[in-house]
C-alpha cells in the first residue's frame, strides 16, 4: 500500500473515541490504542506503522496480558477435517495450561492451506520456551498481528479508506 498522506487524512481527522475503538480491533491494549490516537496526525502510513511498532515494543506485562485477553484462538480454514480440530484443540489447551494465555501467531505470510501446519508447528516449538522467552515471542507475534490489522484497517476496505479519488493511488 503506498504511503500517501491523503490516505491517512480521514483517520487523522476522525474523532478520538472512534479511532480508539477501531484501534482496539487491531490490538486490545487500551494504552497502545490511546497512544496511537493521541499522537495523530501521522504524515504517512510508514510513520503510523512505525509509531504502532514503537507502542507495541513499549507494552508492559500488564498491557500484554490485557491485549492477549482480547485475542481469540486461531481458527482452522473452512473444510478442515475433524482430526485437525482435535489436534489443534489439544495443542491450544497445552499451550494455555503452560503459559496462561491464548496462543497468538501472525499468519499473514502464509496461505490458508498452510495455516494449520504453521499453528501446530508454532505451538509445539513454543511449548519448549521458558515463560519469559515466550512472553517476548508472544509480544512480537502480537505486534505483527496488529501491524497487519492496521494495514487492513487503513486499506481499501477499511473505514478510513480513501475511495473514488483519482488522485490517491491504491
Amino acid at each position: 500500500m503506498p504511503s500517501s498522506p491523503a490516505r491517512l487524512e480521514p483517520f487523522n481527522s476522525a474523532p478520538a473515541d472512534s479511532v480508539v475503538r477501531a484501534l482496539l480491533t487491531c490490538c486490545r491494549s487500551l494504552r497502545w490504542a490511546h497512544r496511537l490516537a493521541d499522537h495523530r496526525p501521522y504524515p504517512d502510513l510508514d510513520a503510523f506503522l512505525a509509531a504502532a511498532d514503537e507502542a507495541a515494543y513499549d507494552l508492559t506485562p500488564a498491557d500484554l496480558t490485557e491485549a492477549l485477553a482480547g485475542e481469540s484462538l486461531t481458527l482452522l480454514p473452512d473444510g478442515a477435517y475433524s482430526a485437525a480440530h482435535t489436534a489443534l484443540s489439544a495443542a491450544h489447551a497445552a499451550y494455555e495450561s503452560r503459559f496462561g494465555h491464548v496462543f497468538v501467531i501472525c499468519l499473514d505470510d502464509f496461505s490458508p492451506e498452510e495455516s494449520l501446519d504453521q499453528v501446530l508447528v508454532g505451538i509445539r516449538s513454543r511449548l519448549t520456551n521458558d515463560p519469559e522467552e515466550e512472553r517476548l515471542v508472544t509480544a512480537e507475534e502480537l505486534r505483527r498481528l496488529a501491524r497487519g490489522r492496521l494495514r487492513r484497517l487503513l486499506g481499501n476496505e477499511g473505514p478510513w479508506a480513501v475511495r473514488n479519488s483519482p488522485n490517491v493511488p491504491d
